[in-house]
């Protein structure tokens, strides 16, 4: 489990243990109820922020997805260098929310942007909706990876800084309840994930990288 996990999930434990213990004694119908709901409740946040070991995609031009969830699109977008592809993950509340490097090199950019905070799943998320952008460049080229905060995803987490090298499957951060995860993979990157398709951070291959010398990028 991630750190944050135990921040928000242990005081509705402790709450729900409270609410409990003072209504069985009493007995306190009301408080039971209270007790349980806060159990439950605390019991949804800590399995939310859970933190599963993964066996990462071993192939060396694989590249592995950067979250759990549904995909949500794929299709071509141009950028200020160029076409791009773009695979966009929908995480649901129920899946982990720990974001993985999809490939192995170097954090060589991150931006962080304010914006609005539509639907995860609206395609207008990936423009307007505030995101956390960060870039990885390798031997396979380079893969941009944005995380976007959702209508309730309101908290985006990125632990690494520019110049941090990462290997493929690494962690790199969280979007907490909710969001959606967009990969942008040079033209010639092999899709291999159609929409509707579930994937697993780090496990899961999205695409795969092209033979190429030159790492001109997204």
């Amino acid at each position: 489990m991630v750190k944050e996990g135990y921040w928000f999930g242990l005081p509705f434990v402790l709450i729900a243990g409270g609410l409990l213990g003072i209504g069985l004694t009493w007995p306190a119908k009301s408080l039971v109820v209270g007790g349980l709901f806060c159990l439950v409740f605390s019991l949804f946040v800590l399995n939310f922020f859970r933190d599963p070991e993964r066996a990462v995609a071993e192939d060396p031009r694989a590249i592995a997805s950067p979250a759990d969830g549904r995909v949500a699109e794929v299709c071509q977008e141009v950028s200020a260098r160029g076409p791009i592809q773009r695979v966009s993950i929908f995480m649901s509340p129920f899946d982990v929310h720990v974001n993985r490097s999809p490939i192995a090199g170097t954090i060589d950019e991150v931006s962080y942007r304010k914006g609005s905070f539509r639907a995860a799943y609206d395609p207008r998320a990936s423009v307007e909706n505030e995101q956390n952008v960060f870039r990885v460049s390798g031997e396979q080229g380079q893969v941009t990876v944005r995380q976007i905060a959702g209508v309730v995803a309101r908290r985006i987490v990125f632990r690494k800084k520019p110049g941090d090298r990462v290997e493929r499957g690494e962690r790199v951060g969280l979007i907490r309840f909710g969001s959606r995860v967009d990969i942008l993979l040079e033209p010639s990157a092999e899709v291999v994930v159609r929409k509707g398709s579930r994937v697993r951070a780090g496990s899961s291959i999205v695409g795969f990288s092209a033979h190429r010398d030159d790492t001109s990028g997204i």
